[in-house]
């Protein structure tokens, strides 16, 4: 029989554990694409959902087609108002904003609204963002104080792709990666200085991704204009390079990494591509069918859930085998939605409606679809700490609430 001093003890020990567990497992989403790089969240979604998800708040944050970065109860994201771009701190159980740290940056629409296309990157007690036109800042997460700023265009004279840059800062070690410039650009976290640059050419749009998939691994990919770089994260040197041409050079949606095998996808179609024993890239498959035109898909299991199609005309659901590029279903009438994945629920944003489904390769089964928001919805949805944020290019930004506290932070495991 234990003594009731050991069983407090024992009952303070259990609640010690638990409570650490829920930190170590809270679903905070600190960067673009999400702790594992891969879009795919380790929360839970409840077995049973309602008919309608309780819309928490819903504020407006300027055009822009930034999504958001949480950690520590905070939501980071950018929009565009005359001209003024702005770096949004808000509250995630209220909206309330917590700090706002704004700059001169053109709203510059060219066949769509326009603003800011990358989302802060939330790093330590930092925030790293990327203008449209190239300024860079590290604010300080709890006051938004500017601790530094580059100008890269001025500072460098890179090439501003059409649409201008879009990728989200990557930070490894004690450097920031972005995709500016033909190779890529990296500064320093602590300072800002430039670190290497890898050209002055046109870059692409997507940001960088680890491979294999680990973040700490040497080699990086860079999806840039016309091509996709293994490269070396710490010094910038390019390792290998495969042709990749895409109408109007729109490399935008991010690699898919498992193990020594590759997917990418652009208008131009899509290939998978694996490294050889000589550290040489092949490509497997390749087939037109699966065109990402801006947002990547997710792969659970031994399947990729994705929109197909580009901006001009309606798009596909799909699910496509990665093993083959076969596609398995179609599932029509659809715009130039995201998506993202907890578990086997991917989670879909289209044209302001919210689908939730299990991803199957049996077919398109949705477990709950909700109107949200009106207007152009581009920007990929992020499930957070129990709570699914969606956003709209006019900047209307709503966080629903997905679970009750007990079950927003709990880890699944996952196969991929």
């Amino acid at each position: 029989m234990l003594s009731a001093r050991t069983r407090t003890l024992l009952i303070s020990l259990v609640a010690g554990l638990l409570f650490s567990a829920t930190r170590l497992y809270a679903g905070d989403w600190p960067h673009w694409r999400g702790p594992t790089y891969d879009g795919i969240s380790t929360e839970r979604i409840p077995a049973e959902l309602p008919s309608a998800l309780p819309v928490l708040w819903q504020t407006n944050v300027g055009i822009g087609f930034s999504t958001v970065s949480v950690k520590d109860g905070r939501v980071l994201t950018m929009g565009n108002r005359a001209d003024i771009d702005t770096v949004y701190c808000l509250d995630a159980d209220t909206g309330a904003v917590l700090w706002q740290h704004s700059y001169a940056c053109p709203l510059d629409p060219l066949y769509y609204e326009g603003g800011p296309l990358a989302t802060p990157t939330i790093h330590e007690n930092s925030v790293y963002t990327l203008s449209k036109k190239g300024h860079v800042f590290r604010l300080d997460l709890a006051t938004g104080n500017v601790i530094w700023r580059r100008d890269l265009v001025a500072d460098h004279g890179v090439a501003l792709p059409e649409w201008s840059f879009a990728s989200s800062p990557f930070v490894l070690g004690d450097q920031v990666v972005l995709n500016v410039g033909r190779g890529g650009l990296a500064l320093s976290t602590e300072t800002g200085e430039t670190r290497w640059l890898g050209g002055t050419e046109t870059s692409g749009y997507a940001t960088v991704v680890p491979f294999p998939d680990d973040p700490t691994a040497a080699t990086h990919l860079l999806f840039s204009a016309r091509a996709l770089f293994g490269f070396e994260a710490v010094t910038g040197r390019q390792i290998w390079e495969l042709p990749a041409r895409a109408s109007r050079d729109v490399n935008a949606a991010d690699p898919i990494v498992r193990g020594n095998r590759v997917l990418i996808s652009s208008s131009s179609g899509s290939k998978l591509i694996e490294l050889g024993p000589d550290g040489a890239p092949n490509v497997a498959w390749e087939q037109r069918d699966m065109k990402w035109y801006f947002n990547a898909g997710v792969l659970i299991d031994d399947h990729v859930y994705s929109i197909t199609g580009t901006t001009h005309r309606p798009t596909d659901l799909i699910c496509t085998k990665f093993d083959t590029g076969e596609i398995v279903w179609t599932a029509e009438g659809f715009r130039s939605g995201a998506l993202m994945a907890a578990g086997n629920t991917v989670i879909l944003f289209d044209s302001g409606q919210l689908t939730l489904f299990d991803a199957s390769p049996d077919g398109f089964r949705p477990r709950l679809q909700q109107q949200v928001l009106e207007g152009k919805c581009w920007t990929v949805p992020v499930l957070a700490n129990g709570r699914i944020y969606v956003r709209n290019a006019a900047g209307d930004l709503a966080c629903l609430q997905l679970a009750s506290d007990e079950h927003a932070g709990m880890k699944v495991s996952l196969n991929k």
